[in-house]
């Protein structure tokens, strides 16, 4: 990954979506090694280019943000993952649509934050639309399908279980 950059880097520029590409591609390895805050300089870094480079509303911009979310969200700063997460899906709505599988996986990110918080009356009706929009557009045995099906039932499950009182 590094030499892929770094190959982007010298042959289109600092600048470039390619080159934002792989620093994504790179923090997403960084952020499964628990290097989490190399990860999130480079996320920041290739949401950086996106906007610059494609706008505010692109698709490849929604990505990074989606990306950027999610390592907050891992790293439990739940607060500031949560406008990216819907500022993700206000993008993947208006540039690919309410039924595209971009936008159920957002759904299901912020589906995934609000029940990590502990919003289960929010998450719910995300999780179920994230499971239509795959299951219509992917089929339902689709990796992705089965993905948002286990965190539903998974938050049906917290939602049922009892308490721990400390």
């Amino acid at each position: 990954f590094r030499r892929a950059l770094a190959i982007a880097e010298r042959a289109q520029g600092p600048d470039h979506p390619d080159t934002g590409a792989r620093l994504n591609s790179l923090a997403r390895l960084l952020e499964a090694k628990g290097d989490y805050a190399a990860a999130e300089a480079l996320f920041r870094r290739a949401l950086a280019i996106a906007e610059r480079a494609q706008g505010p509303d692109h698709p490849d911009t929604g990505a990074r943000i989606n990306n950027l979310a999610g390592l907050l969200q891992v790293k439990g700063d739940y607060a500031a993952a949560e406008p990216l997460y819907r500022r993700a899906l206000a993008i993947a709505e208006k540039a690919q649509g309410p039924d595209h599988p971009d936008t159920g996986t957002v759904l299901n990110n912020l589906a995934s934050l609000l029940r990590d918080k502990g919003d289960y009356a929010a998450a719910e009706p995300l999780f179920r639309r994230a499971l239509a929009i795959a299951e219509k557009a992917l089929g339902t045995e689709h990796p992705t399908t089965r993905l948002i099906r286990k965190n539903l039932a998974d938050l049906q499950q917290r939602r049922t279980a009892p308490q721990n009182p400390r």
